[in-house]
């Protein structure tokens, strides 16, 4: 946040979007008349019309852009939700809605995948959002999971896992502490909805 621009425009840096438009235009009036005055007066008011536009743009852009990551954090809440619930189609809906696709999308995208059975997919999803955010340790390790669990499938044919459920340590999501009542279970592959089984807040 740069605070000179709300110093500029006279408002406070809490103040409603309608309250610093109408600050703005207030002195933009004033700047407009003093501007065809003659010598350094003039010259000052014009240098400030150009300052209240800059200062007004970056005010309304920095906005804008909270109320896109804040939109898109209550959204990924709402996919997490789904999941939670069991309604995948509404989840893979509410992902589909996305208009950026960050890292966080496309791990719940792996998640949703892998509530399909899709390990591939899924696994895919993994890497992508690991490429877009690889100091995420949620994402290494539900990967590392999961690899782990495909690299077994694939040397056993497919055979029961005698081994430790990929994300058995999570902590909720794909990745994190999974239900409780799933641990004696996740020793095989009976236990492939519990293994992404959201149960806390999306990020």
């Amino acid at each position: 946040m740069n605070k000179e621009n709300y110093k500029l425009l006279q408002v406070d840096e809490n103040a409603s979007d309608e309250e610093i438009k109408a600050c703005y235009e207030k002195l933009k009036a004033i700047y407009n008349e003093e501007k065809w005055k003659d010598g350094e007066e003039g010259n000052n008011a014009a240098r400030m019309l150009e300052k209240l536009d800059t200062a007004y743009n970056e005010i309304m852009e920095e906005r804008r852009e909270q109320a896109q990551n804040t939109s898109g954090a209550s959204s990924f809440e709402a996919v997490g939700d789904a999941i939670r619930k069991g309604d995948i189609a509404r989840a893979q809906q509410l992902l589909d809605d996305f208009n950026e696709r960050s890292a966080e999308w496309h791990y719940l995208q792996s998640v949703v995948f892998y509530k399909k059975n899709w390990m591939q997919e899924s696994k895919k999803q993994l890497e992508i959002a690991i490429q877009m955010d690889g100091s995420n340790s949620k994402y290494r390790e539900a990967y590392e999971k999961l690899k782990s669990r495909a690299d077994y499938r694939q040397q056993t044919g497919g055979a029961p896992n005698t081994n430790p459920d990929p994300v058995a340590n999570g902590d909720e999501q794909m990745g994190g502490n999974w239900c409780s009542q799933c641990a004696s279970f996740c020793y095989t592959f009976l236990c492939v909805n519990c293994l992404f089984n959201l149960c806390c807040n999306c990020r």
